[in-house]
């Protein structure tokens, strides 16, 4: 019997019940992130016959940044336990193992339009396309229930497009309030690398897909911005206030750097090695 997965645990990795899928299906390229280039389809040489991590504790030690910043949004444990009823891909047929290799990126893009819906959906000011969203959501769920042979045929892109129009509509709704003061700055997809933004007021700034890898965000006011998309990797949020910012994913704060006076949305946790970085 398929196990079913209930809220709220869907929308968040859980690799006791995943076999490894990420360290597996996923290709990453020798960088600053990967210590080693591996290929789609091909085990990490530090996943064990458990389906853990062997270095688990130790990974950026290791040169394996990349993986601390990764989510699956739940998509690891959908595909184990549900679209393939708990058969593991090392015990199948290899066209077994290929089949759950090609559903988990997709599943994964499912999962996470999933996590902006339900984020959307909790936006009060977004009340006048609530009933869209969920209408969308309730879609997208059905979609991340196919069989491996729909998956594969779904055009993920087209589905993402038409979840990512609704969302961009909420985010003006939310951010409406703000824009009437004044304080509304339009950074849609800018490349902010390594500006220095250090006490910028951004608060209510559209950010989506901005590039901000390496900017200097310290003490910035990034109150009820929208930060979908936006690449947060080595930014200095030190001090920096994001309460009430929407659309922020754990991978974008663990990419990020910051510390205990940074103010985070109740949707994130601080990540630990913020703490480390302190001592």
């Amino acid at each position: 019997m398929q196990e079913q997965i209930s809220e709220p645990s869907r929308l968040r990795g859980d690799c006791s019940r995943c076999f490894g899928l990420c360290c597996v299906a996923l290709p990453f390229t020798a960088s600053a992130d990967f210590a080693v280039t591996k290929p789609a389809g091909t085990p990490c040489r530090n996943l064990g016959g458990d389906h853990r991590c062997r270095i688990h504790t130790e990974l950026r030690g290791r040169g394996f940044a990349g993986c601390t910043v990764y989510d699956c949004f739940g998509a690891g444990q959908r595909v184990s336990q549900v679209t393939f009823g708990g058969q593991d891909w090392r015990t199948g047929s290899p066209e077994h193992a290929r089949r759950m290799v090609d559903a988990f990126p997709v599943v994964r893009q499912l999962h996470e339009l999933l996590w902006y819906l339900t984020a959307a959906l909790a936006l009060p000011a977004a009340r006048p396309v609530h009933a869209e969203l969920g209408a969308l959501l309730e879609r997208t769920e059905a979609l991340a229930l196919g069989t491996p042979a729909e998956l594969a045929a779904l055009d993920v892109a087209a589905h993402r497009q038409a979840v990512n129009a609704l969302l961009l509509r909420a985010s003006e709704l939310a951010r409406a309030g703000v824009r009437s003061r004044g304080r509304t700055k339009d950074r849609r997809g800018a490349d902010l690398m390594g500006a220095r933004l250090r006490g910028a007021d951004l608060r209510g700034a559209s950010l989506r897909g901005a590039y901000l890898i390496a900017a200097d965000l310290t003490g910035a006011d990034l109150r009820d911005t929208d930060l979908i998309g936006a690449d947060l990797r080595d930014a200095d949020l030190t001090g920096a206030d994001l309460t009430g910012a929407f659309f922020l994913t754990q991978p974008q704060v663990d990419a990020a750097r910051g510390s205990a006076g940074t103010r985070l949305p109740e949707s994130v946790t601080r990540p630990v090695h913020w703490t480390a970085a302190v001592r």
